[in-house]
């Protein structure tokens, strides 16, 4: 039986004590989907009472077959388990959950409490403990610090994915240029980020769709919600399942145990399937099968996880030529192409060229701790003549050579379409001295902005007697 949110009253937890306010400053509570598991009605009433009027959405029941039915059904960020229920213990429950694929955090709530149900609480998986009887302040206080350790938790997953990939704020600001094809897909990013659509994005490599990516979820409501980008080309094929949906203790032999997917680190913000092209045949239909059921089956586990993922995907491929050849599903690329975004080749739009060089060179510049170089109208005359088969990115690779040679090469307008190279050696003498000249001949400081350390610097300045 589930009883409904009621209004907030008095907040006692059945042993008189009263109802203290809820710490200010939480930015997850608020958003909170939290189920309530106790077989006992008046410690459901009291926390729905406590926590309702705080979160999106409670939900009470009094035994693990309506729990189990309602995680079945939707997507709860916390639950809240009595250990001692009408015929098994939550403890029980709650290992058959984790064996089952199910990662959400637990706080298990007990009025006998010893060292051995710590320690099996742990054991199974619980995220906290709290003991009966309890007063409004400590409940909020665990489920806050559940919510904001999920939260830490699934960020430094995200971050550390990201390492060495696109910025993360201020995406939008990137999709530079004065083209009407631009101003067009900037129009069409502010239009489709409003809504949880799937969106596909189209054009070659080097145009921005990672960037593109990042701006629909920037603009978007669920901005502060993970964004979780997959090279679906970069991970093998028999581990892509694993990675994507997860995996329970056992699935396979080096499953030593269990793994979130990265669905679950996207819970409530955006995945973003880049070169989604190159998904293997047998993952295409189980990846149809989860944007049609909104659920997610860990490898090994026989559980349908509920989930609330907004899905973009990019290409450089054609997919309907893909589609036509018969590699790539038609259904699977119907239920992707909601809306599409195509982005231009540099080339059909040469009046993009210098805001991007100007974008390009100011970053790099300060994150190179490098002067920025005047781009002259020869050089950037030679930049509109040249098609860029490599697009924004091979542009940018150029701002940033120029910055560590210190020249454009001006004497050569060909130089840009010729491809003209340098000993690597030479490069990176030249890039070393003008950073240790930027930074006033200061070695440490110097080594933090090439990001090597300070022995590696010494032995290369003892090496050209610098």
């Amino acid at each position: 039986m589930t009883d409904g949110p009621g209004t907030q009253g008095s907040g006692t937890d059945g042993s008189g004590a009263p109802d203290e306010p809820a710490a200010s400053g939480d930015s997850w509570l608020a958003s909170a989907q939290i189920l309530v598991v106790d077989d006992e009605p008046g410690m459901r009433n009291f926390l729905v009472r406590t926590l309702a009027p705080r979160c999106a959405r409670v939900e009470a029941v009094g035994d693990t077959r309506a729990a189990g039915r309602l995680l079945d059904a939707s997507r709860f960020d916390l639950i809240i388990l009595d250990n001692i229920l009408g015929g098994r213990t939550g403890l029980a429950w709650l290992a058959d959950l984790r064996r089952d694929g199910l990662f959400t955090d637990v706080i298990l709530i007990t009025a006998f409490a010893d060292l051995e149900t710590a320690i099996e609480a742990v054991r199974a998986g619980a995220a906290d403990f709290v003991l009966k009887p309890f007063r409004t302040k400590q409940i909020l206080n665990a489920v806050t610090r559940c919510l904001d350790r999920a939260a830490l938790r699934r960020e430094n997953f995200v971050l550390r994915r990201q390492f060495g990939t696109v910025a993360r704020s201020q995406a939008a600001e990137r999709i530079v240029g004065v083209s009407p094809q631009i101003v067009s897909v900037r129009d069409l990013v502010v239009r489709a980020a409003a809504t949880r659509s799937t969106v596909l994005i189209t054009g070659e490599s080097g145009t921005a769709k990672e960037i593109t990516a990042r701006a629909l979820h920037e603009q978007s409501p669920f901005a502060d919600r993970p964004f979780v980008p997959v090279n679906c080309g970069a991970i093998a094929a028999d581990i892509i399942e694993s990675e994507l949906f997860g995996h329970v203790k056992g699935a396979f032999t080096s499953a030593a145990s269990s793994r979130e997917g990265l669905f679950f680190y996207a819970q409530g913000g955006t995945l973003f399937l880049d070169e989604i092209a190159e998904l293997p045949p047998a993952m295409q239909a189980k990846l149809l099968r989860v944007i049609e059921d909104r659920k997610v089956r860990p490898v090994g586990s026989d559980r349908e996880i509920p989930i609330d993922v907004r899905l973009i995907a990019a290409t450089n491929a054609d997919l309907a030529e893909r589609v036509a050849a018969g590699q790539f599903r038609a259904d699977l690329y119907y239920r992707l192409d909601v809306v599409r975004i195509h982005l231009p080749p540099l080339r059909e739009r040469v009046e993009d060229i210098e805001p991007l060089a100007r974008m390009f060179m100011a970053q790099l510049s300060a994150q190179l701790g490098l002067p920025p170089l005047p781009i002259s109208p020869r050089v950037l005359q030679g930049f509109e003549a040249y098609p860029w088969p490599g697009n924004a990115r091979e542009l940018r690779n150029r701002i940033e050579r120029a910055l560590i040679l210190g020249t454009f090469g001006e004497q050569e307008p060909g130089a840009v379409a010729e491809g003209r190279t340098d000993d690597l050696a030479e490069v990176e003498k030249r890039h070393i001295l003008r950073v240790l000249s930027a930074s006033d001949g200061n070695r440490a400081e110097a080594a933090r902005r090439l990001g090597v350390s300070r022995k590696t610097l010494d032995r290369k300045c003892a090496e050209w007697n610098a």
